[in-house]
């Protein structure tokens, strides 16, 4: 892990959830959507076990969020009621 001056700078995940919103990189974000993607996504940061916390390093976390292709998921309520859409 690269470690600029002055060492990491290690969040929560519900931190880190709160910082992504008050950066300006995303509108909404949970702590849980952030613990999903920890286990989910191959490219998500580092985590380190901070006695019984998750933590992530903020200076590797907002450049992977700044990044990141939002997938939306599908709508389903617009679908036809063949299955196909509409």
């Amino acid at each position: 892990m690269p470690e600029a001056e002055g060492g990491p700078e290690m969040l929560s995940l519900s931190e880190l959830a709160r910082r992504v919103v008050a950066e300006g990189i995303e509108q909404r974000m949970s702590h849980q959507r952030v613990s999903q993607l920890s286990r989910e996504d191959p490219a998500f940061p580092p985590i380190v076990q901070i006695g019984r916390s998750k933590a992530v390093d903020w200076r590797l976390a907002a450049p992977y969020f700044r990044k990141r292709i939002k997938r939306q998921g599908k709508r389903t309520d617009l679908q036809a009621e063949g299955g196909t859409d509409g």
